[in-house]
């Protein structure tokens, strides 16, 4: 009887297609988990110890809303030295629970009820759900394997209405470890301007990009950062998933209507969690990001034997140029993205995503991260292997 007392907007969501295999995986012995986004690495211990004395000389108190102006300052310095992005602290910076708060928060203040946000295709499962919960209408914009999985300014052009409102903009990209260069940005940028688009960046995985060159924000092309939200956060490149620190940056107006929602809903983020980011950015501004440099090289070496291993497999693999998930081709096996995914788990106890997860494009791929131990790695690879030549696939 309780289910009258429903939002149907809601209940209409799927869960997420990451999480249900990952509690399935819970459940088995020996299995390894090629399927949540989380490093491997512990958070560095200088981050560790900082909020540790934070909490042990009693700061326990709330802080700011927009979060300690400490850490924001951190963060305008890191945007501005690392991408020519540079945004006031005082007024144009939001820290967040997450980059996932941020996006939803993102969403809420600028989507009216009927308008359409475009979300390239595959794409983080929560983008769409998000736009749902704010009353907006989710249009993905198909990617290819063949491109990379860029967006590509036709393709955009064509999903745009005049009911369109937004583009995520998820760069680099999850799942499908694809990066917008410079050029590649640049071209999008006479579609956006036309049809007088906002542009929800996504840039968690922005330190994570391969091939020798950074990151770049589309907020630090001419006449983009008016129409940018700027998201980032600590997880993926700091091993801080636990801690739930992102941030959002854009012009004042933007934020301070996101930091609305934020007081009535969230009041602050953790004050250990902050001291710690600050940590993260002030000792990396210092040191030359050692750590993060470190953990960059790592995901590279394994991000090539993972592309490698999918070779020898007989499964097509674009090497991913920034994040750390492979998005290969199962189209060998003739099975769906769901059916490979819960027979390589039943049968191997090997966990990865269906490529359905993000959007209808994924289907004939599936999801796989690579910010696992060598040692687990290896022994994925050979279990997917004998499962892979059980279907009569050879490379």
């Amino acid at each position: 009887m309780s289910e009258r007392f429903l939002s149907q907007r809601v209940v209409a969501v799927p869960p997420s297609g990451i999480r249900r295999f990952f509690d399935i995986a819970g459940t088995m012995k020996g299995a390894i988990s090629l399927g949540v986004g989380e490093p491997d690495f512990v958070t560095p211990y200088h981050i560790r110890n900082a909020a540790i004395e934070s909490l042990l000389s009693g700061e326990t108190q709330y802080t700011a809303n927009r979060g300690l102006l400490e850490l924001r300052q951190e963060i305008a310095g890191y945007l501005s030295g690392r991408y020519h992005a540079d945004y006031s602290p005082d007024t144009e910076i939001l820290v967040t629970v997450g980059a996932s708060e941020a996006i939803d928060l993102a969403l809420r203040v600028t989507v009216e009820p009927g308008q359409r946000v475009l979300i390239p295709d595959p794409g983080y499962v929560s983008y769409a759900p998000c736009v749902t919960f704010a009353g907006g209408v989710p249009v993905p914009v198909r990617t290819q394997m063949e491109n990379g999985f860029r967006l590509d300014p036709e393709q955009l052009e064509r999903a745009v209405t005049p009911d369109t409102r937004a583009l995520i903009f998820p760069y680099p990209n999850n799942p499908t470890g694809a990066v917008m260069r410079r050029q590649h940005l640049e071209a999008l940028l006479p579609v956006i301007e036309r049809h007088d688009l906002l542009v929800i960046s996504d840039e968690i995985y922005s330190e994570l990009t391969y091939e020798g060159e950074d990151h770049v924000s589309i907020a630090s092309l001419p006449g983009m950062r008016e129409r940018t939200i700027l998201i980032n956060g600590f997880s993926k490149a700091f091993a801080m998933t636990g801690w739930r620190m992102g941030y959002a940056c854009a012009p004042e107006p933007l934020i301070a209507q996101m930091n609305k929602i934020h007081q009535y809903t969230i009041m602050c983020a953790s004050r250990q969690s902050q001291v710690a980011a600050c940590e993260a950015l002030r000792t990396g501004r210092e040191n030359g990001y050692r750590d993060v440099v470190s953990m960059r090289e790592s995901y590279d070496q394994r991000r090539r034997l993972m592309v490698d291993a999918f070779e020898r497999m007989g499964l097509k693999c674009h090497l991913p140029e920034g994040a750390f998930y492979c998005f290969p081709s199962i189209a060998a096996t003739g099975l769906g993205s769901e059916e490979f995914c819960t027979r390589l788990l039943k049968e191997e106890h090997v966990v990865c995503v269906p490529g359905t997860a993000f959007g209808p494009s994924g289907e004939g791929h599936i999801r796989c991260c690579y910010a696992t131990g060598l040692k687990q790695l290896n022994e994925a690879f050979a279990r997917m292997e004998r499962f892979i030549k059980r279907l009569g696939v050879s490379a």
